[in-house]
């Protein structure tokens, strides 16, 4: 069985003040396996955020149903990880408290989530920095412990709706190798919205690509490059003949975009 199955989803908004409704999303199906890895493209407005949020539980499907192991998605729940553009921590509370946080609503001893909490803190590099407000870090920092506060909590699914989106290039770059590296460890089941092409391709498993608004998705490419995988393949002939494809892909679905708005 798939880890996730979304069934025929679909979402329509209501019309402000008497207008039309907006068709955000058409019925659409995928299957994520145990472990996997899958990046969604797709031109902007598609669908892409509203269809990542429902399978969070954050929005609620017009039509259609989300299946995690066998069980409806109804809401939002502790066993979806969810890492959004914005960094979303709590300024209040410092890096190990913030990401402790999940373990203290479960009602976790105190020793077992210093343990749980050091460990994260070392794996995405933080060491250091545990006492620190988010005021006091980088932009990068910052969402390394928004990713660290989600894993953390042992989802069974880390859900991501273009966390790298907010920061330069560099430090995207950087960012990327380093949830690459903590999948490698971890083999925790991804979802990964992003709008650049080259990001999926080096993310992914497989790349999910979706239609211009009303979206659905149209097709999904394999992505076979080897694990650990390293910044130098971006540049190889296999990474850039995947890149022309879905360059060509997205380009259809831009151009129909540029025709709605036409």
């Amino acid at each position: 069985m798939s880890k996730l199955v979304v069934e025929q989803v679909s979402r329509i908004f209501p019309g402000v003040a008497g207008g039309e409704p907006t068709r955000a999303l058409e019925p659409t199906d995928l299957l994520v396996g145990d472990a996997d890895f899958v990046t969604i493209l797709g031109p902007s407005g598609c669908g892409k955020s509203t269809l990542l949020r429902i399978v969070g539980g954050l929005e609620t499907p017009t039509t259609g149903r989300v299946l995690l192991d066998g069980r409806p998605v109804t809401g939002p729940g502790a066993e979806r990880g969810m890492v959004f553009q914005s960094y979303t921590l709590f300024p209040w509370l410092t890096v190990a408290d913030n990401i402790a946080f999940g373990l203290v609503e479960k009602g976790m001893p105190a020793n077992e989530r210093r343990s749980i909490v050091e460990e994260w803190i070392g794996q995405v590099g933080l060491k250091g920095f545990a006492h620190h407000y988010p005021k006091m870090l980088s932009g990068g920092m910052q969402q390394r412990t928004a990713i660290a506060r989600a894993l953390a909590n042992e989802p069974k699914i880390l859900l991501l709706d273009e966390p790298f989106g907010a920061l330069d290039n560099q430090t995207r770059a950087l960012m990327q190798e380093l949830l690459l590296s903590v999948w490698e460890i971890h083999k925790k089941t991804v979802l990964f919205v992003t709008h650049d092409i080259e990001e999926a391709i080096f993310m992914g498993n497989r790349v999910a690509v979706m239609t211009a608004r009303p979206g659905r998705i149209k097709s999904v490419t394999p992505v076979d490059l080897p694990h650990p995988r390293h910044y130098t393949m971006k540049t190889s002939p296999e990474f850039s003949a995947l890149k022309a494809h879905l360059v060509e892909e997205i380009r259809a679905e831009s151009i129909k975009v540029a025709e709605q708005v036409a």
